[in-house]
């Protein structure tokens, strides 16, 4: 899973907004709980997400699987490892997680986006541990997982430094971080931003602010500052012959990264 070439644009201004208590920008955390009766339905506001689902839940097993020297293709290759999903939303990725066998712990800042993903985890037996909370919070609390999972939210946070170094802080030693986002280059800001809002209203408007996005290059200076091994990527693309997503070495637009804690 080498690095391919990607090609960023300039770094983004350093007027950006400065982190607010907890590194949590509030129109942000607004903006996804005005949607959050819409997590689970597939063919609305978060159907990107429900999309690229399947893609991000692969590459998530098999480094896990990988990584621990479990087999990937069991029916619970996760069992009994702690996982913690930060900024689980309304549990997308934690319910697949649970299934797999993990102990899973979903953390978000939006009160109603947990109280979406209890309702629905709970009548489906899935023991899944959700808490409005911060990643900052869960560090002063001394939490430590086999694994942090934290797709689709770098960027969504001011300080992407200070973010990464706090979840690497809830990585235990010999664990592993996972985090997905998307690249900063011209070719993100065509289908990230105009395409996936503007012209196929895949997201409502302003769900992305390209200025946030962050290279493989800046991702992996943060994670490796955070005391992490240099991560491996992967890239994730859509064909819109098939109308699905799945892993490529295009790193591009979207893409994943995963990082061993010595």
């Amino acid at each position: 899973m080498s690095q391919p070439a990607s090609k960023p644009l300039d770094s983004p201004p350093t007027d950006r907004p400065q982190a607010a208590a907890g590194n949590i920008d509030p129109a942000e955390v607004e903006r996804f709980q005005a949607l959050a009766k819409a997590w689970w339905d597939p063919t609305g506001k978060f159907r990107p997400l429900h999309q690229i689902g399947p893609a991000r839940l692969t590459f998530v097993r098999d480094e896990l699987a990988r990584h621990f020297g479990r087999e990937a293709g069991g029916l619970r290759p996760l069992k009994d490892l702690t996982v913690l999903d930060v900024g689980c939303g309304g549990g997308l990725m934690s319910e697949p997680l649970c299934r797999l066998g993990a102990r899973v712990t979903g953390i978000d800042p939006g009160e109603k986006n947990i109280a979406i993903a209890r309702g629905h985890a709970e009548p489906q037996g899935l023991a899944i541990d959700y808490r409005a909370a911060t990643v900052e919070e869960r560090v002063a609390a001394g939490d430590q997982y086999d694994a942090v999972v934290c797709l689709e939210v770098v960027e969504h946070v001011p300080d992407v430094a200070l973010f990464v170094k706090a979840c690497a802080d809830l990585v235990r030693p010999g664990g592993m971080l996972i985090l997905s986002t998307i690249n900063r280059t011209v070719k993100s800001y065509a289908l990230a931003i105009v395409g996936a809002e503007y012209i196929l209203q895949w997201l409502p408007r302003g769900t992305h602010q390209w200025e946030r996005f962050v290279t493989p290059d800046e991702l992996a200076r943060h994670v490796t500052a955070a005391g992490l091994s240099p991560p491996r990527f992967m890239g994730f693309v859509y064909s819109p012959f098939r109308d699905a997503w799945s892993l490529a070495p295009d790193t591009d637009v979207n893409y994943l990264a995963s990082a061993a804690k010595p």
